[in-house]
């Protein structure tokens, strides 16, 4: 890259890495209750793999191409690779660290997690009727008499790697494969003395595995945790005679059968054995081996089951319904006719929408419901709501994303369902992935107000609703739905390109539109006027927007930035972004809203959108973002700026090193935790 296109840039893999590490630092949190730790680990667990399968899989491919990768990634692959490596085994030793130390704290609380190593004869007994009762019948064991026989791993399974000797005086020795059943990772052992006592599967199976042996005249001498990572990426093939959803079906299918990216294996493994499964698969130990601890898939401790002790736990908050919708009998449509409704989760309760919709399907006056669905519930009440409204007469367009990562076969069944029960379904946009979170839905009164709209930031989807921070605006504008109905004519008729007279859509207008904005900012800064800018979203990784940033920042813009995941944007660097605050707040939500503020000359503009300032998210994905013009809303959306710009809990700084400093209290500072304290600001105001 030139001297004169050259800005500090943080590569997004790395910027990714130090977000997870934050989500390690809430497992490691003696403030977070016990239990929840445990889910962190989960959740870390979890995102590592999703990195490994998307993120380090594509460096790989790009690894491939020799010279040009170097010109198409910006920076060496291979070296990359090695970089990744080095940091996800030293993050790796923080995780078991964190891990031993969670056992210790947790048996202090009377809850034991044990192994195989630790049972008393009443959990022997226990563990015994277990195995023969419930889990042997889940257990298909897979002999391996040389490397050419070793079996085919399945992506994202945890295995057994067993070495097995003959009962006989022979000296041969064998292995053997045992996949571990994810439907019940955790077994609950009699309480001894007021204490519990939580097994996993893995060491019952370690228990209990002579008895699939013996009769084959084998015994176990070893058996170690193993898992292979593989790359997701799906090759939707062009043929224009295949419908989508066979392409989709195709590829989810190739998909199970993707080159391997990852091996995980426990590092009290013996060498003969490492090098025996080495030479199975194929790979060297410098191949994206990573060493780890006794059991892997520590996504499954997300649903770490319940203990029935409180104070292991979050307090359960109780969602708030909105002022605006304080009696159950009133329209939701007519109330949103009326005024603009601002929906704030996991506070709010995303039963709102149900309702909507639920309403939207028998009344009378309600003549067709669109909307798009990229994620959503496994059981969908929002699902569920359009077919009953399509039995209810209405006209129902469903556009639904099957190209949405990992929830494309969910996405495929509620696609075909969605058909068969006579909603219109569009399969997505051929080339471009519909990212946006809309409602339209249209009555038949000739009223000025006879479209209501739902403009999100995140998915309809009422379990991840409880966990994700986002906002959802109803508003019956009429230029916004004006424009919301152009939008899906695109959606309908994606030959026909809308203009669009308020919404901020992708990839059409959006880089341009907030490019714009970025550069009068910059032009009041050098009249002296005030200028500001503040940014809230997941990611920001595009380099041309930081860029412009950059620049923002040089002309004296005042730049605040919230970004939960990967930034790119370089913070401290004297001349290009010394003033720049940028913080990162990881806690019990995910942080998930995104919000785009301008103070433009005193009349300030604000966005809420399903977007980050990502080029797949700018250039190659439908997104929208919509202004937010009702001045109740807009002062309701900056408090809760602030409110999040003032805490000094769970708040770290994105500094240049990336290397999650917390945010410090000042002296006789009260402590202030953001979500708690959002939470308590929308509850003051219940009856506004």
């Amino acid at each position: 890259m030139s001297k004169t296109h050259y800005i500090p840039y943080i590569n997004r893999e790395i910027s990714w890495l130090s977000f997870n590490e934050r989500v390690l630092q809430e497992a490691a949190d003696p403030t977070t209750p016990l239990i929840e730790r445990l889910k962190f680990l989960g959740i870390f667990s979890n995102n590592r793999d999703e990195f490994y399968r998307v993120r380090v899989a594509t460096v790989k491919r790009l690894s491939k191409l020799g010279k040009k990768a170097k010109l198409i990634y910006g920076e060496d692959p291979l070296a990359l690779l090695k970089n990744l490596q080095q940091r996800v085994i030293q993050q790796q030793n923080q995780f078991e660290s964190i891990y031993k130390r969670l056992l210790r704290e947790l048996a202090h609380s009377g809850v034991y997690i044990i192994n195989e190593k630790k049972l008393s004869a009443t959990h022997k007994h226990y563990i015994s009727s277990y195995f023969e009762n419930e889990l042997q019948t889940l257990l298909f064991p897979i002999l391996i008499e040389s490397p050419r026989a070793f079996p085919y791993l399945k992506d994202k399974a945890s295995y057994l790697f067993l070495k097995l000797k003959t009962l006989t005086a022979s000296k041969n020795t064998s292995y053997a494969l045992i996949e571990i059943p994810e439907s019940s990772r955790f077994v609950q052992l009699p309480s001894i003395d007021k204490k519990q006592y939580i097994i996993l599967v893995d060491d019952v199976i370690r228990h209990c595995a002579n008895r699939i042996f013996n009769v084959f005249g084998l015994q176990v001498i070893h058996a170690f945790n193993i898992k292979l990572t593989r790359d997701a990426e799906l090759d939707v093939d062009n043929d224009v005679s295949k419908s989508m959803i066979e392409k989709i079906s195709n590829s989810l299918k190739a998909r199970k059968k993707g080159q391997p990216v990852r091996f995980v294996y426990d590092s009290a493994m013996p060498a003969d054995m490492l090098k025996f499964i080495f030479k199975c698969l194929g790979m060297t130990n410098t191949d994206n081996a990573i060493p780890g601890g006794r059991y892997h898939n520590f996504k499954n401790f997300i649903n770490f089951p319940d203990l029935g002790i409180p104070e292991l736990y979050y307090p359960k908050i109780q969602a708030l319904h909105h002022p605006a919708f304080k009696s159950a009998l009133d329209s939701m449509i007519d109330i949103v006719t009326k005024r603009d409704v601002l929906l704030h989760y996991p506070y709010h309760h995303f039963n709102h929408i149900i309702t909507l919709l639920r309403e939207a399907s028998i009344d009378p006056r309600v003549e067709s419901i669109k909307i798009t669905l990229y994620r959503i519930a496994n059981q969908s009440k929002i699902a569920n709501a359009l077919i009953n409204a399509i039995k209810n007469g209405k006209k129902v367009t469903v556009l639904i994303e099957l190209q949405a990562r990992f929830d494309e076969e969910n996405n495929l069944y509620w696609a075909r369902k969605l058909q068969e029960e006579g909603a219109r379904v569009i399969h997505g946009v051929p080339g471009l992935k519909v990212h946006s979170k809309l409602i339209l839905i249209k009555t038949r009164s000739k009223a000025l107000a006879s479209r209501i709209a739902h403009f999100g930031t995140g998915n309809f989807n009422e379990k991840t609703s409880r966990i994700y921070t986002d906002f959802a605006l109803l508003t019956a504008n009429t230029q916004l739905c004006e424009d919301l109905e152009r939008l899906f004519h695109f959606y309908e008729n994606n030959f026909e390109i809308q203009k669009f007279k308020k919404l901020v859509v992708a990839p059409f207008y959006m880089r341009s539109v907030f490019s714009g904005l970025l550069e009068d900012e910059m032009r009041y800064a050098k009249h002296g006027k005030p200028a500001e800018i503040i940014l809230k979203m997941n990611s920001l990784v595009d380099r041309d927007m930081i860029r412009l940033l950059y620049k923002a920042h040089q002309a004296g813009v005042k730049i605040t930035l919230i970004i939960r995941g990967a930034c790119s944007l370089v913070t401290e660097l004297k001349g290009w972004s010394e003033h720049i605050q940028a913080v990162s707040i990881v806690d019990k939500y995910l942080e998930h809203t995104r919000v785009f503020y301008f103070y433009h000359n005193g009349k300030e503009k604000l966005f809420i959108s399903s977007a980050d300032w990502m080029s797949r998210n700018l250039d190659h994905r439908s997104e929208v973002a919509v202004p937010i013009t009702d001045q109740t809303i807009k002062t309701q959306i900056l408090e809760i700026l602030k409110i999040q710009l003032s805490g000094n809990t769970k708040v770290r700084i994105l500094n240049r090193l990336q290397s999650n400093v917390y945010k410090t209290r000042k002296p006789n500072e009260k402590p202030v935790r953001a979500q708690d304290a959002v939470y308590n600001y929308l509850k003051q105001n219940l009856h506004t």
